[in-house]
């Protein structure tokens, strides 16, 4: 389950996890479904370019939008259009006619220019260099760090989840001992606590160790593993990554033995990764109860969007992939009548510049268009702020569509929170920057 180098990275969060285990502060025993609630991330790994993915077309915006984006504009007529439930219109690029849908069900709404910030930044700050701004911006590696620990300068240990995940074991809200994050992308910043711990697993994959089947010889040399593992050798490190393989085996016969209860979906998922990774989340959470799970958080990713030359090629392949996937997702929570207890969410590196590159790309940007989907959605709506599509213009670091986020990762992430149960009083604790953006909280979720 974890790589050699993960156990070692892993073993002093495994300590706190063992010892609630330990001393009884994470009893098994199986939770009902009324007070469940699930987190889905999607992350978008390359840096989206989110000013194709969802467009104002009112004539003044998309006459703006058009002359700006030049090579990149979405004609009109390569456009699924939508209307806010302001009235405003909008058009989902046409590949993702399926979110498209959602929006108009009001089941999806878009989180308009969100980013990693330390504090609200104006253009004219930024440019004076007069307030601290993220570390490195534009990089990939500390933008996707940033995204996953809502550290926007520094480095940082455990990742937003992980806090979220430490707070949930504390507070039992979880009555069975299977971890509260759960990542079908590797092992991940944004799941790792202090106290506890998350699983990585391949989508559709066995979860059992190779050779161990259930024959006599197979099993005697598993009671040896098992035995080596539970062995005090007077070796703290050793000791460490031992309680993580041993964890790690536990959980997957957990997960193993309460999977081979679940009914078959009727809702068709594409075959793609992101689709049957998030056919896996949506068969873990209809046997949560099995696993004495009232709150988990899940982690899904798409590649390949570091679109410097042929974007629009590019995009095309990519967004029926996510489109597909989050609607079959959203019609399997309805199937299984969790939709309302399933909140999934868009992230990604950073977004990319308005203005085109030479080879029909763009570059590395900042602000971007975020989607949040689920039945305790207040859909329909776009929260935060549009940017101005002006290159140079009010919301622009420099001169070619850098926009400068009006929404920080900390009010995107402290909303979703919120919404999962964690109290007002301890989001501080998971976003420290989030006292700096004022009380107003996101309403995109009920």
């Amino acid at each position: 389950m974890f790589s050699r180098r993960d156990i070692i990275r892993l073993g002093t969060a495994s300590v706190g996890t063992l010892a609630l285990r330990q001393f009884g502060l994470m009893p098994a025993l199986a939770q009902s479904t009324s007070d469940y609630r699930a987190l889905v991330c999607v992350f978008l790994f390359g840096g989206n370019d989110s000013n194709n993915m969802v467009i104002p077309t009112d004539d003044a915006s998309y006459k703006a939008y058009q002359s700006a984006r030049g090579v990149l504009a979405v004609p009109m007529s390569a456009m699924a259009p939508v209307t806010s439930v302001s009235g405003a219109p909008y058009g989902f690029h046409a590949l993702l006619k399926e979110l498209a849908s959602l929006f108009s069900s009001k089941e999806l709404a878009v989180v308009a220019n969100v980013g990693s910030l330390l504090q609200p930044v104006t253009r004219a700050v930024y440019q004076a260099a007069q307030a601290p701004v993220p570390s490195n911006l534009f990089s990939h590696l500390d933008q996707q760090s940033q995204w996953q620990t809502s550290i926007a300068q520094g480095n940082s240990v455990t990742g937003w989840a992980g806090r979220v995940s430490d707070y949930v074991a504390a507070q039992k809200m979880n009555s069975g001992t299977f971890p509260t994050v759960v990542s079908l992308s590797g092992n991940i910043l944004e799941g790792v606590g202090l106290h506890t711990q998350s699983i990585a697993m391949n989508a559709g994959g066995s979860l059992q160790l190779a050779s161990f089947n259930s024959s006599a010889p197979a099993q005697a040399r598993f009671n040896a593993l098992t035995s080596l593992l539970t062995t005090d050798n007077g070796v703290s490190l050793v000791q460490a990554a031992n309680h993580v393989l041993a964890m790690s085996i536990e959980d997957a016969q957990k997960l193993t033995s309460a999977l081979s209860k679940a009914t078959p979906f009727k809702t068709t998922f594409p075959g793609t990764s992101l689709g049957n990774q998030l056919k896996q989340v949506a068969q873990i959470i209809q046997v949560q109860s099995l696993l004495g799970t009232s709150r988990q958080i899940f982690f899904c990713s798409l590649g390949g969007f570091d679109t410097h030359t042929g974007e629009l090629g590019t995009l095309n392949g990519l967004y029926p992939q996510v489109s597909q996937a989050l609607a079959a997702f959203y019609n399997a929570t309805q199937e299984i009548g969790m939709a309302d207890k399933v909140t999934t969410f868009t992230e990604s590196d950073f977004n990319r510049t308005f203005q085109p590159t030479s080879g029909d790309g763009s570059d590395h940007a900042w602000g971007g268009h975020h989607l949040v989907l689920g039945g305790a959605v207040n859909g329909g709506q776009i929260y935060g702020q549009f940017p101005t599509f002006q290159l140079g213009g009010p919301d622009d670091t420099d001169v070619r569509g850098r926009w400068i986020p009006t929404t920080s990762i900390d009010q995107y992430g402290a909303a979703l929170c919120s919404w999962f149960g964690i109290p007002d009083s301890v989001l501080p604790a998971i976003f420290p920057n989030l006292a700096n953006f004022g009380a107003a909280k996101l309403a995109f979720l009920g």
